[in-house]
């Protein structure tokens, strides 16, 4: 078949090949090739795909330079979006929610530092200069920026592998902000690259299974301030924790036991209650300041009676001191430093990214994600050198700023103003706050990270992601948390490269009465067509597969040879490939189809292609493969091509 004008023929029965009078006439399609274009334009439309698919510059065309002078401040710093219209209502929502986040943000802050093994003084600070930056950079409206919990244990439990946070703690310190330092550049550099797909590849099933180990581990080594426990392991496994926790019974304090699930039972009931009526979200967002306020009066209140329940102690007043004589970049640990900060900025940007897009859904605007990196990105580098260590958008502050009634970024200026009041005048009232009420505040956060609900929609929806899941999530509980990661990331890949390796083909079949072809494993009604072996391939056809595809279909044909013997029918004759799925093909493929063509020609069978895309239509071109396949060798639809192919063999007295 050519490539000029159309052919008209007289359709012959799908079942038998044959025509009868007053049969319909069916039009037989040129399959076209795409559009000349030149090397450098081909490269500079793929690369604007892969990149660019939401065009960027569209907003800038037809405008005058004013005009794009204001457009380019817009995208360079969103906050120009919203402040000309900016009013005092709008000021008052902010407020309101800015100051509610901050009571919670404050007592979060303490405690998930102490969960990266930090001065606590230091998660205050990091709760001060990055939702400043954010504020201006970032484009979401909801997102209330801070320390997290998840980097917060992946920091901590990284670094304290090799370098003890007690012993050494200046030089644990100096890596804390180097991390943070390389977790910002990378973030940054994502998006200024315009690389956020990289990010994709932890998928759902992977952070389900990972903040669900993570949560757990994180429960059981809040053991240590809930028991009163002095001596206790600085590692993230699930045996060594255990052991610990069991190793040093004479250590417990009935004392610290009895305050600790008293509040724990105080925030989870506090937290329900927000959960089953959202409207009383204010209950959960101001328990945690209001415990640590009431903790700290008692055990001030019994501090000569009782020396079991240990405190937090003395925390510097004043802003936050520069840390950029701090930055490691040179020495023995440096490489720690890069890995620590590469892992804690993909797991915080996808946190951040994954916060901000949930809330905007709710508003229906939108949150740009190479914005959404860089502004999170350049806000752990300021914060590493401002004595911060790497945060992000946090979930839970997040809900309440969302639900307190937040309408911009200013919410986040609110909070590091409240933050800054805080870290001038009020530190020395934190001298007495226990570290057992630290330890509850985190447990009710971290529960809420355990997500069975999603597992067991993996279990029903897809059996490999659940084992993804489970891989990550064990691996987190019983090796380590970055090791578990890299574990369900490296399971991640290995199902993209058996789809990849191994795509499914399938045989098709003629649903009656229609020109429709679809599975015959799908439609009970779809039947064979005689002399005809139509398989569909549902990928594209790379070196990787090439082989695979030909072995494949070779026994597809086998097959097919060997039910037809079996039942008498009739002969063989040709291959018909759907490729409407192929969406590329390499040299490898090219070489793949041509084998196959003339492997099957020696079998006296023809092979057909039907409906290639653009692209792979475009190489069979230039590799000859069309000249090859003769004229009925290509057709746009299955339907044409057993229709023409049935009317040529009936023309030729074929059976």
């Amino acid at each position: 078949m050519g490539h000029g004008t159309n052919r008209v023929e007289d359709m012959s029965s799908p079942s038998n090949g044959t025509a009868g009078a007053g049969e319909t006439v069916v039009e037989i399609h040129t399959v076209c090739l795409p559009p000349k274009k030149t090397a450098f334009q081909k490269l500079k439309k793929r690369v604007a795909d892969v990149f660019f698919p939401d065009d960027p510059l569209q907003r800038f065309r037809n405008q005058t330079w004013r005009n794009r002078v204001i457009l380019g401040l817009q995208s360079l710093f969103p906050i120009f979006t919203w402040a000309s219209q900016y009013d005092l209502k709008l000021f008052r929502s902010d407020v309101v929610s800015g100051l509610t986040i901050a009571s919670l943000a404050i007592p979060q802050g303490i405690s998930y530092a102490k969960l990266a093994n930090l001065p606590p003084i230091v998660g205050l600070y990091s709760s001060f200069v990055p939702p400043l930056i954010y504020a201006v950079l970032g484009s979401s409206r909801h997102l209330a920026v801070g320390p997290v919990s998840i980097a917060s244990l992946v920091m901590g439990s990284m670094l304290s592998e090799s370098v003890s946070p007690t012993q050494d703690s200046i030089l644990y310190l100096k890596l804390a902000f180097t991390s943070t330092f390389f977790a910002g550049v990378f973030q940054a550099s994502l998006g200024l690259l315009r690389l956020g797909f990289m990010i994709d590849f932890l998928s759902k099933a992977t952070l389900v299974g990972f903040t669900a180990g993570a949560a757990v581990i994180v429960s059981l080594q809040q053991l240590k301030g809930l028991l009163g426990i002095v001596h206790f392991t600085g590692k993230m496994q699930f045996i060594p924790v255990m052991s610990s926790v069991f190793n040093h019974r004479s250590e417990w304090s009935w004392e610290t036991i009895v305050m600790g699930v008293g509040f724990l039972s105080i925030l989870l009931t506090t937290r329900h209650i927000s959960m089953r009526k959202p409207k009383l979200f204010w209950i959960s967002a101001a328990s945690p300041l209001a415990s640590v306020i009431i903790s700290t009066l008692l055990v001030y209140l019994i501090r000569s009676k009782t020396h079991a329940i240990s405190f937090i102690g003395h925390l510097p007043k004043g802003l936050n001191p520069p840390s950029l004589n701090m930055l490691y970049f040179s020495g023995a640990h440096l490489a720690l430093a890069i890995k620590t900060g590469i892992i804690t900025g993909i797991l915080s940007l996808t946190e951040g990214i994954a916060v901000g897009r949930t809330f905007a859904s709710l508003k229906n605007y939108q949150v740009n994600g190479n914005k959404e990196m860089m502004a999170i990105g350049f806000m752990n580098m300021a914060g590493s050198c401002t004595s911060c260590y790497v945060t992000t958008g946090s979930f839970s502050r997040s809900a309440v700023n969302y639900n307190a009634g937040a309408k911009t970024a200013v919410s986040n200026i609110v909070m590091a103003s409240a933050v800054l009041v805080t870290l001038l005048f009020l530190m020395p009232l934190f001298y007495y706050t226990p570290n057992v009420i630290l330890a509850a505040i985190i447990l009710t956060a971290v529960i809420g990270l355990i997500d069975y609900q999603a597992a067991y929609k993996l279990w029903k929806v897809d059996k490999f992601d659940f084992f993804t899941c489970l891989c990550s999530f064990f691996g987190v509980l019983f090796v380590s948390v970055p090791l578990g990661l890299a574990i369900a990331v490296g399971v991640s890949v290995i199902k993209i490269l058996l789809h990849v390796t191994r795509p499914n083909t399938s045989e098709f079949g003629n649903i009656p009465g229609t020109q429709i072809y679809q599975s015959l494993g799908r439609y009970r009604e779809a039947s064979r067509i005689p002399g005809f072996l139509i398989l569909a391939i549902e990928s594209p056809i790379y070196f990787a597969n090439s082989t695979y595809l030909q072995d494949r279909i070779l026994r597809w044909t086998r097959e097919e040879e060997t039910r037809i013997k079996e039942i008498n029918g009739t002969t063989l004759k040709c291959i018909i490939l759907d490729m409407t799925a192929v969406s590329a093909i390499d040299t490898s493929g090219l070489e793949a189809v041509f084998e196959l063509r003339r492997r099957l020609e020696k079998q006296s069978l023809q092979l057909v292609l039907v409906n290639p895309v653009g692209t792979v239509m475009e190489k069979l071109h230039k590799s000859k493969i069309i000249e090859s396949l003769g004229l009925s060798g290509l057709y746009l639809t299955v339907g044409e091509a057993v229709a023409d192919l049935s009317s040529t063999w009936k023309a030729h007295g074929q059976p």
